[in-house]
């Protein structure tokens, strides 16, 4: 975070400096507020970049064996621009090369860790096991240790949905 805030300085000043060259340029004509709004336009243009890079970013970071299963991309009043351009805000992701496959009864299923990556000042990153029944669609989380069905949180996925398509798509 102390970087992103110094790089926001740093960004501020170089806006600065083009404001003060711009009205040296024009030989004073510009008025002198010019160079504080170049500033702050400079840090904001640099947070905005920074919000639309991080998805990007964190991605390149991941394995090649993760698979990104959803985003979400949630507008918010104090950046009004997310209206015109939808900003990913969280995702979540898939490690296929830790999935653990088995049959129990015929039934095809997968245990597997589902990452949740979302942005804030401190990044974040929850993770929670689960248990995905590839033959009936249906998903249920892992707790404790060792790790135990939470039935009463059980999930039916439609078909289309693309964590039944990632987990299941060897199985």
């Amino acid at each position: 975070m102390i970087w992103h805030l110094i790089a926001a300085a740093f960004a501020g000043l170089g806006a600065a400096g083009i404001g003060l060259l711009l009205r040296m340029l024009s030989r004073r004509r510009l008025p002198r507020w010019i160079v504080p709004v170049c500033a702050g336009l400079g840090m904001i243009g640099y947070q905005i970049n920074h919000e639309y890079a991080w998805f990007e970013h964190k991605r390149a970071q991941l394995p090649d064996s993760t698979r990104v299963v959803s985003t979400e991309q949630t507008p918010v009043f104090w950046r009004p621009w997310t209206y015109l351009v939808p900003l990913t805000s969280a995702f979540t992701v898939v490690d296929r090369a830790n999935l653990v496959h088995s049959r129990a009864n015929d039934q095809q299923l997968v245990e597997f860790i589902l990452y949740r990556f979302e942005l804030a000042n401190a990044d974040r990153v929850q993770h929670e096991a689960y248990l995905l029944n590839c033959s009936a669609r249906d998903l249920v989380p892992l707790a404790g240790e060792p790790r135990r069905p939470q039935t009463e949180e059980l999930r039916h996925l439609e078909a289309p949905d693309p964590l039944l398509r990632t987990v299941c798509r060897d199985a």
